[in-house]
C-alpha cells in the first residue's frame, strides 16, 4: 500500500507488465498480437505494438529480470522526479527506444521484438543522472561500480554488440533507451546535469586524493 501512495505510477505499470506478460504466456494469439513487427508497423499496421510489445516477454526470466531491475530503480527514480514525469520518462522511451528497431528491420518479415528492455533502461539512466555516484552493478558479477560508470560501460557494451552481436538480444532497444532517458530526464529539470557533473567531479577528486 505505501508503494502505490508514493509511486502510483512506477506501481501500475509493474502491476499491468506482470499481468499482461504472464497472460501472454498462456495465450499464445494474445502474445501474437502484442508483439512488435517492425515490417508491418513500417507499413502503417499494428502501430500500437510499440507501446504494447513493452509490456509481454520472452520467457519467465526475461520478465523476472527486467521487473527486477525495474524495482530497484523506477520506484525511487518517481520518488525522485514526480508522477506524471515518470510517466512520461517511461512511456515516451519506449517508444523511442523502438523506433531505431523499426527503421532497422523494415523489410526483415521475420524479425520480431518485445519486452520492456528499453524503457527500462531509460528508468536506469534517469536514476544515474540523479545519484550518479550510488553503487550498481550485475546480479551475475561479485562487484558493484559507481552509477556514472556503470553507465559508462552500458553504453559501451551497447553500442558495440548492437553492432555486432547475434544473440538475438535487441540491443538497441537497450542504447536507445537509455539515450531517451538521459535526454527526456535532462528536458524535465535541466539543473540535474550540472548537479551530476558536480557529484562526479567531487567522487572523482575524494578518489584521487
Amino acid at each position: 500500500m505505501d508503494y502505490l501512495i508514493a509511486t502510483p505510477v512506477a506501481s501500475l505499470i509493474f502491476a499491468i507488465t506482470l499481468i499482461v506478460s504472464v497472460m501472454a504466456f498462456y495465450n499464445q494469439n494474445l502474445y501474437g498480437k502484442l508483439m512488435l513487427h517492425p515490417y508491418n508497423v513500417s507499413r502503417g499496421h499494428y502501430v500500437y505494438t510499440i507501446i504494447t510489445s513493452g509490456f509481454i516477454h520472452k520467457d519467465v526470466m526475461h520478465l523476472v529480470f527486467n521487473m527486477l531491475s525495474f524495482y530497484f530503480f523506477a520506484f525511487t527514480l518517481e520518488q525522485t522526479i514526480g508522477h506524471w514525469q515518470f510517466g512520461m520518462l517511461y512511456m515516451v522511451s519506449l517508444i523511442l527506444s523502438d523506433m531505431p528497431s523499426v527503421i532497422k528491420h523494415k523489410e526483415n518479415y521475420s524479425y520480431y521484438s518485445l519486452g520492456a528492455s528499453g524503457a527500462i533502461s531509460a528508468v536506469i539512466f534517469g536514476f544515474i543522472l540523479y545519484y550518479p555516484i550510488a553503487q550498481m552493478g550485475l546480479l551475475i558479477l561479485p562487484f558493484m561500480v559507481p552509477a556514472f560508470v556503470f553507465g559508462i560501460l552500458y553504453l559501451v557494451y551497447c553500442s558495440y554488440a548492437s553492432k555486432y552481436s547475434r544473440d538475438n538480444i535487441n540491443h538497441d532497444a537497450h542504447l536507445y533507451g537509455a539515450l531517451a532517458g538521459l535526454l527526456i530526464t535532462f528536458l524535465l529539470n535541466p539543473p540535474v546535469l550540472s548537479e551530476f557533473i558536480h557529484q562526479v567531479t567531487g567522487k572523482v577528486q575524494s578518489l584521487l586524493h
